[in-house]
Parts: structure tokens; C-alpha cells; sequence
């Protein structure tokens, strides 16, 4: 590592150990500690069972209400999936990031989980196992802050995908995206991928973005380009017509990606790269 670099994973460190502890330790801990449950056995219904853990299978066999009895597991697998495509270099959003996940990755620690992280963009571009201790917790930062992507675009569901087939018991899982990964029709391209990780894991959605990806100040003719495509145009800002489509798509858009995650219980957050990230993730935290 250079002299450079090992100083800003340094600096990081300091200032992201120190917030996890004043003020996520505990909050973290209340959150997802003892969320993390294996299967133990199948046991007769009693009166004030939860009946969310009904076996059915088991039930229609024996003729006889069966529930699912579980155990609290002792430390929790926490991933971290990152987007990494082009579009996070917009505005302030990759320092926003950083600082998150070095958050994320010392409140876990603290809380003696492992942590494993997954960089994508239109593919899976790294993934890192989940383990303990302080060398693994900055290596996740200092490839963060070293990593180039090999693809330029964006691909949700490859990440949900690759995070279900890749780790088998249930873990609690942030995912750090702007969600903007829709077809043509707005809809989510990752719906089915997000059902089935949901099912399989505790996943929380972290949305970050740069307030000038969602308005368009009247300026008059600029030249903008995609980020991801690479396709460049000219855009009359000083048009209201253009302003007010641009509005009405980011709502959709918006709309869409919110009904999606509370169509399957995800629990997320909207964090602006110019407001408090700190604010953000505790109410996330209050929330579960």
C-alpha cells in the first residue's frame, strides 16, 4: 500500500471507528444483533406461537399445526453490496459511500460480526468473503478507495443474484445503489432477484444520491452525458416542457423503486450527498 493511500485508509478509520462507536454502536446492536436465527427443530403449535413460523409441509402431513422453532446464532454475517458503476462518481457520491461503509463495517465489528463486501456494477467486479479483524475491515476500505470497474453500467439483480448463490446461511445485507435500474416501462429490472434475496437474507436498501441528479436548473443549452452509456446530448434547460419531463421521470422512477422494496418488507433509506448520513443511517437502524 502507498504512503498516500495508507493514509487516507487511515484517516477514514479514525473518523468512521470513532462515529460507530458514539453513536451506531448501540443502535446497530438493537438492530440486527439476535436477528440472525437457524433453523433448530419442528414442534407442535402452542397458544402465542408466532404463527409466521407455521410449517406447512409439515402441518398437511401430520394433519396437525406444526411450527418452525429457531435459534438465536451467535454472530451475524453482515455483506455489504456496493455499486460501483459509473454513474458513482457523480457529485460527492463516491466520498458518501466511503464513509458508509467504513460506518457499516466498524458498527459491525464492534458488534463481533463478520463482514464481506461485493463491488458491481453491469457485473460483479469483486467479492470479498466475510471475516473478522481490523486487517480485513481495511482492506474493504482501501479497495473502496483503490477499485476501478471494469463495466460502466449497472446490473441490481447480477449483485442479488451473485449475493444468494454465494452465501448459503442467512446474513444481514446493506445495499448501497442510487436503485436506478429500470426497463424501459420503469420498472425495476431487479424485482425478482430482490423477492428471492429477501427471502433468503435480512436486506436493507441504503439509496445515495447527489441532489443535481434530481433537478434540472434552468441554465439554459448544456451538453450532458451518461455516465454509463457514454451517449452525449444537448438539453435546453431554459425549456420548461424539459424540466417538467425530467421531474416527472426522477418521480416515477422514484415511485416505482419505493413500491418495489415495500412490495417485499425492505426496509431502506434516502441519503442525500449533501445532508447527514449519520441522521440517515440511524433512522434506518430505529426503524427495523
Amino acid at each position: 500500500m502507498t504512503s498516500d493511500l495508507l493514509k487516507k485508509v487511515r484517516k477514514i478509520e479514525i473518523k468512521t471507528r470513532g462515529l460507530s462507536r458514539q453513536i451506531f454502536a448501540g443502535e446497530y446492536h438493537s438492530a440486527f444483533k439476535g436477528r440472525g436465527m437457524a433453523f433448530s427443530e419442528v414442534r407442535e403449535y402452542q397458544f402465542g406461537d408466532d404463527v409466521r413460523n407455521m410449517d406447512w409441509n409439515v402441518t398437511a402431513r401430520l394433519n396437525a399445526p406444526y411450527i418452525k422453532v429457531f435459534e438465536e446464532e451467535r454472530e451475524l454475517t453482515v455483506m455489504l453490496l456496493v455499486d460501483v458503476s459509473a454513474s458513482r462518481i457523480f457529485g460527492t457520491t463516491v466520498k458518501s459511500k466511503r464513509d458508509l461503509i467504513a460506518v457499516l463495517s466498524f458498527s459491525a465489528s464492534a458488534n463481533n460480526d463478520k463482514v464481506g463486501a461485493l463491488f458491481f456494477s453491469s457485473k460483479v467486479e469483486k467479492f470479498i468473503p466475510p471475516k473478522k479483524g481490523r486487517s480485513h475491515l481495511l482492506r474493504i476500505i482501501r479497495e473502496l478507495l483503490e477499485f476501478e470497474p471494469q463495466e460502466q453500467g449497472t446490473d441490481i439483480g447480477e449483485a442479488l443474484i451473485y449475493l444468494t448463490n454465494a452465501i448459503k446461511r442467512r446474513c444481514t445485507a446493506f445495499l448501497l445503489s442510487d436503485m436506478i435500474d429500470v426497463d424501459s416501462t420503469l420498472r425495476p429490472g431487479w424485482e425478482e432477484a430482490l423477492k428471492i434475496a429477501a427471502n433468503r437474507h435480512e436486506l436493507s436498501v441504503i439509496s445515495v444520491f447527489d441532489p443535481r441528479e434530481r433537478e434540472l436548473p434552468s441554465v439554459g443549452l448544456i451538453k450532458v452525458a451518461d455516465a454509463e452509456t457514454g451517449r452525449e446530448s444537448w438539453v435546453d434547460t431554459s425549456s420548461r416542457s424539459v424540466r417538467e419531463h425530467f421531474d416527472s421521470w426522477n418521480r416515477e422512477v422514484n415511485s416505482a423503486i419505493s413500491q418495489t422494496l415495500r412490495r417485499y418488507s425492505i426496509d431502506s433509506v434516502s441519503i442525500s450527498t449533501d445532508g447527514d448520513f449519520v441522521k440517515g443511517l440511524v433512522t434506518l437502524f430505529k426503524n427495523r
